[in-house]
């Protein structure tokens, strides 16, 4: 069974089709990217996969449940979890209560005034895995809004890893990064993906780092799918070159 079946949706903004009748599968601990060039349609399909809008028609399944009407939260509760192109954290608290936070919500504490010294005791050790995990132990007292972009974007991961999704969706995570930063990132979500088995599709558009990292590729193009394939496949493929890669006769 797919982790992930979108199946022919379609997004129309009034008279705008963001999203033309597009269809995605995702197998358990694959990785796959989602290319194209700007307004290609890459945010407003992770939007429909993640809750954000809901899809003018199509469905979306998720670990075999039918998530097409489900919003956001709910689909954060079943376990999925995204980040976004702008980095989406709370700069004034540390970092660790950042995942702190996320870790509460994950153990369905949101709303509890306190927590018993067993729930307590959860939420710790699921922050303390998380810190380790990302790296980010050595930063866990300080600001969020006091580090480095890089560093606030492993922050966020941090916060959705925290979630304990089995899907993680991650919106460009190397966007406005220096060189140093992004080769950071890339390294992060390769351990993700190989070493903690987590299922991953990004919207990047670094090529190297999609090439690098991803199992198999999806190409929009105004909206519509233009390619599927392996990383091998898509560099190949003519029609890619001409519209993503910019390359004509």
């Amino acid at each position: 069974m797919n982790m992930l079946e979108v199946q022919n949706v379609t997004k129309a903004f009034g008279s705008l089709v963001a999203v033309s009748d597009v269809t995605l599968h995702v197998a358990p601990g694959e990785m796959r990217a989602v290319i194209g060039p700007n307004g290609a349609g890459k945010t407003t399909f992770f939007n429909l996969i993640s809750g954000f809008f809901p899809p003018t028609s199509g469905r979306i399944v998720f670990d075999g449940k039918d998530v097409t009407t489900e919003p956001a939260y709910r689909r954060v509760a079943t376990g999925m979890a995204r980040t976004f192109q702008i980095t989406e954290i709370f700069p004034e608290l540390t970092v660790r209560e950042n995942v702190n936070i996320a870790a509460e919500v994950a153990l369905g504490y949101r709303l509890k005034p306190w927590l018993s010294a067993q729930q307590a005791a959860g939420v710790k050790a699921r922050v303390d895995e998380v810190m380790e995990l990302t790296g980010l132990e050595s930063k866990a007292r300080r600001l969020v809004g006091e580090l480095s972009h890089g560093d606030q974007r492993v922050a966020e991961i941090a916060m959705s890893l925290a979630l304990s999704p089995r899907l993680l969706l991650l919106d460009e995570p190397t966007a406005g990064m220096g060189e140093q930063e992004t080769e950071e990132i890339t390294q992060l979500v390769r351990r993700l993906h190989k070493e903690n088995n987590y299922s991953i599709v990004l919207i990047e558009h670094d090529m190297q780092i999609v090439f690098h990292l991803a199992d198999r590729i999806t190409v929009l193009d105004q909206g519509h799918l233009l390619a599927e394939g392996t990383p091998e496949e898509i560099a190949n493929n003519e029609a890619v070159q001409a519209a993503y890669l910019g390359k004509t006769e």
